[in-house]
């Protein structure tokens, strides 16, 4: 397995263009080898080229919106090639979606999606957060939509928050969705006061050594830390989180981290 940050948790960093550079460099300081591209601004992509091959990063994905999917799948693909990633993840969908038949409409999009992807060697992904567990009828919108598409043409990209924020097994779900789940977000889950917020990894409440070895049993590919919200520097937040799941990593298998 491969760990990689997702750019979402630096995006206020990435407003000024001058300081995707720095921003990247910091990261590979840290040890990180990948990231995965999301909230960067406006006009950024030609130079998150130049400063990937300057770095020596490589990018695991990239979240792209469904319109943006739709509207041209041939162009994000040339982008997601520019960048080396494998994968494009759709980050979340409208409220239009969110029920049953709304689960099996966006399975047959992203059928038609992956055929447009594929001949460029990207594969396609979807990043649950919590709203898909909701019940319906006796199931959920995960369960509709995982049931709905070909594992040939939608993959998972399981976020470890949110599935544990709407009350489910974080390892259960990865082992469940086992050689479909290539991508994984690695986030914990505390509590300040009364209040549910994110944390590092190795800070709050999840069980870091079943859901890294559920990883290794679903053949996860990318470990990818994210951290919508920190309560100091983002950077400072994706230093402890690799630094913590490095230990975490070793500690299964005797070696360091895979980067």
């Amino acid at each position: 397995m491969l760990i990689a940050a997702q750019l979402y948790t630096v995006r206020d960093h990435l407003r000024d263009p001058h300081r995707l550079g720095e921003v990247l460099r910091h990261l590979r300081r840290i040890g990180y080898g990948a990231v995965e591209v999301a909230g960067l601004g406006p006009g950024l992509e030609v130079e998150l080229t130049k400063q990937l091959e300057a770095t020596g990063l490589t990018a695991c994905a990239a979240h792209v919106s469904l319109d943006q999917l739709a509207t041209d799948p041939d162009a994000i693909a040339s982008r997601c090639n520019e960048w080396g990633c494998e994968y494009a993840v759709i980050p979340s969908v409208s409220s239009e979606f969110h029920s049953a038949a709304g689960y099996r409409r966006l399975a047959a999009l992203a059928t038609e999606l992956a055929a447009a992807l594929r001949p460029h060697g990207i594969g396609l992904a979807y990043h649950n957060h919590a709203f898909e567990l909701e019940t319906m009828d006796g199931t959920n919108g995960l369960e509709v939509l995982y049931q709905s598409a070909s594992p040939d043409d939608l993959k998972a990209e399981l976020d470890t928050y949110w599935l544990r924020y709407a009350g489910v097994d974080p390892a259960k779900w990865i082992r469940r969705l086992a050689g479909r789940v290539p991508l994984v977000h690695l986030k914990d889950m505390s509590m300040t006061g009364e209040t549910i917020v994110q944390t590092e990894i190795g800070q709050g409440e999840l069980d870091w050594p079943d859901i890294l070895g559920a990883c290794r049993d679903a053949h996860t590919d990318w470990l990818i830390v994210e951290q919508d919200d920190c309560a100091g520097d983002p950077l400072e937040s994706l230093d402890i989180s690799y630094r913590n799941l490095a230990r975490l990593l070793s500690g299964q298998d005797g070696g360091g981290p895979k980067i």
